[in-house]
């Protein structure tokens, strides 16, 4: 059985990782503003629906994934 020690360390890294994310993610212009992305204006409404960057996060979250299992082994 592993040592609850390593599940604390790696939920503790997960943490940190979203907070680097939500602190650097202002700071990419063009993350949100890709052109399959979908923005409707009205005068009192606004929807916004990122579909291109969600591809592309998924595609990049999937190749990271993909490498630790891969090296995992």
């Amino acid at each position: 059985m592993r040592h609850p020690g390593w599940t604390l360390i790696v939920i503790g890294a997960l943490i940190a990782g979203i907070g680097l994310i939500w602190l650097l993610g202002p700071s990419i212009p063009w993350l949100g503003k890709l052109s399959g992305d979908i923005r409707i204006e009205g005068e009192n409404t606004s929807i916004y629906i990122p579909i291109t960057t969600c591809i592309l996060l998924s595609l990049l979250l999937t190749g990271i994934m993909w490498l630790v299992r891969y090296f995992a082994r």
